[in-house]
Order: structure tokens, then C-alpha cells, then sequence
């Protein structure tokens, strides 16, 4: 499997979310299922299905963020020598040309992208169309809704 690059922040997150799958999940589960299995026949026990559906879930999601942080490669885009250009881990703030709004992304690991966060996949193809250019550059971003271009208005390494 290959390298799966995350922030530093993202896999604090994932970390976290992986402690309380084991510490506070796992066990509330395997109580569910005890209580089901005391209720007599489960052949019809609805509680105990569910309680192993959501065994099911809880441990496939441990194995899955197992799987990520012992193939993650952590960068803190603080550290990089990016010389003012945007790389991974960078925050940049962007103007729509047309329209002149404004939003900041954070460009983000593919596991860790979440849109409603302002963190998007560095494989998107805004953060493809900004990864190197440098502040008030501006960019052609070919998207599924046609060309857009953005200025750059700012670029941070936090």
C-alpha cells in the first residue's frame, strides 16, 4: 500500500476518532450485545441485530483508520520549505473572478477532505490547478460546471 499523506492536524483527528472507537464504542457494543443475548432467543432479537450490525461498523472503521495511520505520512506544511508557493497542508484564500466572492481552503490528504470544513482533497481539481502558484497568481480550474478562474489572494502554513 502506498504512502497516504495527511496534516498534522488530520491525523490528531483520525487518532482521536480511533481512541474513542476502542475506548468508548467497542465496549457500549459488546454490553449491547450481552444485554440482547440475555433477552433469550436470537433468532428474532432484534436488538442483538442491530448490535452486531453495529459491531460490524465499529470494528471495520477501526481497521480502516488502523490501516491509514500505520501507512500515513504526516506533513506539517509549517515545516516545508515552500519558498511561498502553495503545497500541501497549505491554507490559500481565493477570489472567483466572475462572481468575486471569496473562500479559503485548506488543501488536505484525500482520508481527511471534508468540503463543509473548507478542507478539500489535494486530487481535486481546484487544489491540482493551485498546488506551486503563488500569491496573486491567477488559476484556470477545469471542473465538471466548466473553466473557472481564481486569484489567490492569500497563503498560509499553519
Amino acid at each position: 500500500m502506498s504512502a497516504i499523506p495527511l496534516t498534522t492536524q488530520g491525523a490528531e483527528r483520525l487518532q482521536v476518532e480511533l481512541h474513542r472507537l476502542k475506548t468508548v464504542e467497542r465496549p457500549d457494543v459488546i454490553n449491547a450485545i450481552a444485554e440482547a443475548r440475555a433477552q433469550g432467543d436470537l433468532s428474532e432479537n432484534a436488538e442483538y441485530d442491530a448490535a452486531r450490525e453495529r459491531q460490524a461498523f465499529v470494528e471495520g472503521r477501526i481497521r480502516e483508520l488502523e490501516g491509514t495511520l500505520s501507512n500515513a505520512q504526516v506533513i506539517d506544511p509549517s515545516s516545508l520549505d515552500s519558498d511561498g508557493r502553495i503545497v500541501f497542508g497549505a491554507t490559500v484564500q481565493i477570489e472567483d473572478l466572475e462572481s468575486g466572492d471569496q473562500v479559503t481552503y485548506q488543501i488536505v490528504g484525500d482520508v481527511e477532505a471534508d468540503i463543509r470544513s473548507q478542507r478539500i482533497s489535494v486530487s481535486s481539481p481546484v487544489a491540482r490547478a493551485l498546488i506551486g502558484k503563488h500569491e496573486g497568481d491567477v488559476v484556470e480550474v477545469r471542473a465538471p460546471g466548466g473553466v473557472r478562474e481564481y486569484e489567490i489572494i492569500s497563503i498560509s502554513y499553519v
